[in-house]
């Protein structure tokens, strides 16, 4: 199974690690975390090589990628709804959309004026550089200028793997809790921007915000806040203001 995240992919052919000799032995925990290290790290720098190809590729188009990473039920895909709908005519973007099963996400999207490809990962729970590759022709254009990339709901797994992308944004609602970013400190130190969703709740949550900002610049002291409501529009502008920045 794939050691770098236990998602339940194969990350080697056993064939290819025999020893060559058939007399019984025993291998200590030491050799087994030798080994287990090893494989991920093969693992993780083939993924970092395609990675830095689409990086590249992306680049040489003049498209700046962002990857959403956050749990599920945070709302990502309505943001989405929301900022394609108001990005429609001024940001020529592209989504690539991740899940394990289902279309749903992909379905939501279209129609917004963006073209939509979705990524069904079965059962592993994150996006990889080698999936991303292979989409990247069919979703991205000519006039694509802004890429998001909304990764499988997991806070862990899609931290640890590079697609490619300018950055990453991650993505936490006000339904979690405020201590999010101290128990999952490896996606929230990398991702420079975060995105506090749902906050037409605050008045019906028992949320201390200024306790969850100390959290983010406890973990990512330089961080970059938003926080908005993609359902009653609140913050959104400010949103859409940094993303048509990017492009510009």
């Amino acid at each position: 199974m794939c050691t770098a995240c236990g998602c339940g992919q194969p990350d080697h052919e056993h064939g290819a690690e025999g020893h060559g000799h058939d007399h019984p032995h025993e291998h200590g925990p030491r050799d087994a975390a030798v080994r287990t290290l090893t494989v991920e790290e093969r693992l993780l720098s083939r993924n970092d090589e395609i990675a830095r190809r689409n990086r590249e590729w992306l680049a040489g188009r003049g498209v700046v990628a962002v990857n959403l990473i956050s749990a599920p039920g945070s709302g990502k895909t309505l943001l989405l709804e929301k900022t394609l709908d108001r990005l429609r005519g001024r940001v020529a973007c592209a989504v690539i959309a991740g899940d394990q099963r289902t279309d749903h996400d992909a379905r939501r999207l279209a129609g917004k004026g963006a073209p939509v490809r979705q990524i069904e990962t079965q059962s592993a729970c994150h996006l990889d550089a080698a999936r991303i590759a292979e989409v990247l022709p069919d979703v991205v254009d000519g006039s694509t200028r802004l890429l998001f990339i909304e990764n499988v709901g997991n806070l862990v797994c899609p931290a640890a793997f590079d697609l490619g992308e300018s950055f990453k944004i991650a993505l936490m609602s006000v339904t979690e809790g405020e201590d999010k970013p101290a128990k999952y400190p490896a996606l929230f130190s990398q991702a420079p921007v975060v995105v506090l969703t749902k906050t037409d709740l605050l008045p019906h949550l028992d949320w201390d915000m200024r306790r969850c900002r100390e959290f983010l610049r406890l973990v990512h002291p330089g961080v970059y806040l938003f926080e908005l409501s993609a359902k009653t529009g609140q913050g959104m502008d400010a949103w859409l203001a940094y993303l048509e920045r990017l492009v510009a």
